[in-house]
């Protein structure tokens, strides 16, 4: 079996560690502690091995097997059931890569499914065991543990993504095209996929909260639980104004995308009026010309003394009317 680490802990202190699921089973009803199981990447069967054990709900346990789960928290009896999203920042890829953990908290057990390289547990595990005073307030000191270690991961994310945002804001009046909105699209998926994440846990937190007096949560560990809901509204309003940034970018980008299509049909209008005023200007002399130009013998006006002064007048002002005229339009 994948298992990361087990540890049994009595009144705050790892007291052993046991090598397989029976023995953790035997040493917890012997010396009524709690046990800690971390387990990565497990297979189906192994799942199964650890329901059986601590009699996890088959629902959770349909969860824990089919993954792609959103965050969420639910209730089976003694056993809370939660999915965690954590995140981390991929600087070279300029990507979110996204997790997903499973934790079944019971009176005397946590268990972690981990499915990807974050969070890191096992320093949440040596945090916990430096702190045995706060170990010992039980299995739910664990869970706050383990949530308050996915909402500070977040933090680097919205650091990284903000670093994005202002990059792309510097690239929206400079030469950049479709390779800027790819880049604000797939940023803006990044950040879709970071409120899903992220927003559940606002609701998950506020359940935890209603239920401190029912089960008789200690009073530290309800501060703390509150430091992190307020993390995670923070968090939760950052990415917020994340997708409102890139909604934002992307309407000026396609509006100055416009505008510099228009401006360059403009200019091109503009040479297109000048060619097609020159080519009439030309036209006009042409058309003189091509008319004496057809050796018919009925044109009286060869043989007039002043046919040709008037032929070559004709073709001048002609030319000089067109000019005058696209001048006055502004085509010239």
């Amino acid at each position: 079996m994948p298992v990361i680490d087990i540890g049994v802990y009595v009144a705050g202190t790892r007291i052993q560690d046991p090598t397989s699921l029976d023995e953790t089973f035997e040493v917890m009803q012997a010396c009524g502690g709690i046990a800690w199981i971390g387990l990565y990447r497990p297979s189906p069967d192994e799942i199964h091995a650890v329901a059986d054990e601590f009699d996890l709900h088959p629902l959770a346990v349909e969860d824990a097997l089919t993954g792609h789960q959103r965050s969420k928290l639910e209730r089976y009896g003694d056993t809370l059931f939660a999915v965690l999203r954590p995140a981390r920042y991929l600087d070279a890829d300029e990507t979110v890569e996204f997790g997903e953990v499973h934790v079944f908290i019971g009176t005397d057990f946590v268990v972690t499914i981990r499915h990807a390289e974050s969070p890191d547990l096992a320093r949440v595990r040596r945090r916990l065991e430096d702190s045995p005073e706060l170990l010992a307030k039980g299995p739910e000191a664990i869970f706050y543990a383990i949530l308050d270690e996915v909402v500070d991961e977040y933090a680097p994310v919205a650091a990284g993504i903000e670093n994005d945002i202002d990059e792309i804001e510097d690239q929206l009046f400079g030469d950049a095209g479709d390779d800027l909105s790819r880049r604000i699209y797939e940023l803006s998926r990044e950040v879709i996929n970071l409120q899903r994440a992220v927003h559940p846990l606002r609701t998950m937190l506020e359940a935890l909260q209603s239920g401190f007096e029912k089960y008789d949560v200690d009073l530290e560990l309800r501060r703390s639980l509150r430091d992190v809901l307020d993390h995670a509204i923070r968090v939760g309003e950052r990415v917020d104004s994340f997708r409102a940034l890139l909604e934002n970018a992307l309407t000026v980008h396609s509006t100055l995308v416009t505008q510099r299509q228009t401006e360059t049909a403009l200019a091109q209008n503009e040479e297109v009026k000048k060619i097609s005023s020159w080519a009439a200007i030309l036209f006009a002399p042409t058309l003189v010309g091509t008319i004496y130009g057809m050796n018919f013998e009925n044109m009286p006006e060869l043989s007039w003394e002043f046919g040709y002064p008037l032929a070559i007048g004709a073709m001048v002002l002609m030319g000089v009317g067109l000019y005058a005229v696209f001048k006055r339009r502004k085509w010239l």
